[in-house]
């Protein structure tokens, strides 16, 4: 196996490990809100996983600028994983130490401040790699995938056996992280080093990134949905339990993690129109028809069928971002992705979570379908000509 496949599957298990200990507190995120002093309800729940996506939109650019500035990746991923696995120890001890609700959602932004930086660094570690982008975001993808789906497996039968074992997990997942990153090479580019407000600026100054990033929004809003409504709905409508409910969530993100990889590659072939415009539409029809499903078993089905139509556009996505970036702003710009991600995970929680709760389930799934839907058809002109545009960028070199 040569160096670059190799770095590309480390990296890739580094960016699962984050992942996996992130989604470990999905599944049981209501209990989990009880034992620290909360309320169990949605909006609980929604709060909860909020404050910590609140930090990733804050400094997901900061730490990919950070590392553009200094050239060095692999010690702020070993940071950023070491002090999420801090905050979820100290989550861990809170109940015994009989402090307010309150003090959790602290812990929870810190948490997230310190996680989003493992997450976003990795993702751009495998950016830096040879071999096209199509491939390596591939691969980032069914690492995303791969940690969503097993976390919400076990991270369902962990809390089902006791609401605080998802954090211990979670906590040696990231330490994990931390030791795997350390044996990879740095491939930060040797380009003159421009400051942090300087990599921001350029970036700003870009508008095109806007097209990818707007995808970007979209695609992870409903995975935030899917993240607390899904399992809120999944639990109350059909009575199922936290293992339940977690193995669901694996319907989506098993083929969304296995298709990622052989799809991102395919975009390298094809282009990235295709993957991201058509992709989006049928994403966002299979959303909505999870929610006017009769029965459990048809609605846990069709997750399925969300799970592959979601595979053929997140790839595409990130891969646009990278071929559109210089190598001295890649970090900042896969950063900024992340930080529309993350406002889209907040997105999912808050609008997915209000409509519910105001409304009721269907007419959530309905905006959350929709908007999938809508983004495409208004972004399908600056699609194409960013995809005719980037075309030479996209194809795959040899690794």
């Amino acid at each position: 196996m040569d160096a670059t496949r190799r770095e590309r599957i480390t990296l890739a298990l580094a960016v699962w490990g984050v992942l996996l200990s992130q989604v470990f507190l999905y599944p049981g995120v209501s209990d989990l809100v009880t034992a620290l002093g909360g309320d169990g309800d949605l909006s609980g729940g929604m709060w909860f996983l909020v404050a910590e996506f609140a930090a990733f939109v804050t400094f997901a650019s900061l730490w990919g600028a950070l590392s553009d500035t200094l050239g060095r990746r692999v010690p702020l991923i070993a940071v950023g994983a070491l002090g999420g696995a801090v905050s979820y120890v100290v989550l861990a001890a809170l109940p015994g130490l009989g402090v307010p609700y309150f003090v959790a959602l602290l812990v929870r932004l810190f948490g997230g401040a310190m996680t989003i930086g493992a997450f976003s660094l990795a993702i751009t570690m495998l950016a830096d790699l040879s071999g096209g982008n199509g491939r390596n975001m591939g691969a980032a993808g069914i690492a995303i995938g791969l940690g969503a789906a097993l976390g919400s497996v076990v991270g369902g039968r962990l809390s089902t056996a006791d609401p605080l074992l998802p954090l211990y997990a979670s906590a040696a997942v990231l330490v994990g992280v931390a030791i795997l990153v350390a044996t990879v090479s740095d491939r930060a580019p040797d380009s003159t080093r421009l400051g942090i407000g300087a990599v921001l600026r350029k970036l700003a100054s870009r508008p095109a990134f806007g097209v990818p990033y707007a995808f970007g929004f979209i695609d992870r809003m409903t995975a935030g949905f899917f993240a607390l409504v899904g399992v809120y709905y999944f639990r109350e409508t059909f009575g199922v339990d936290a293992a339940t409910a977690g193995g669901v969530l694996a319907l989506f993100f098993v083929p969304f993690a296995l298709l990622q990889y052989p799809l991102g590659t395919l975009s390298d072939r094809v282009g990235r129109f295709v993957p991201v415009v058509a992709g989006s539409m049928l994403y966002g029809v299979a959303i909505l028809a999870v929610g006017l499903a009769p029965g459990f078993e048809l609605a846990a089905g069709l997750m399925v069928v969300v799970g592959v139509f979601g595979a053929l556009v997140a790839p595409a996505t990130m891969a646009l971002v990278t071929d559109l970036a210089g190598p001295e702003e890649r970090g900042a710009a896969l950063g900024g992705f992340n930080v529309f991600g993350s406002l889209g995970f907040l997105a999912g929680f808050i609008i997915g979570g209000t409509v519910a709760q105001v409304v009721g389930y269907l007419p959530s799934f309905a905006v959350v379908g929709l908007a999938e839907v809508a983004i495409a058809v208004v972004a399908l002109r600056a699609v194409r000509r960013l995809d005719t545009q980037t075309g030479a960028q996209a194809a795959p070199s040899a690794d």
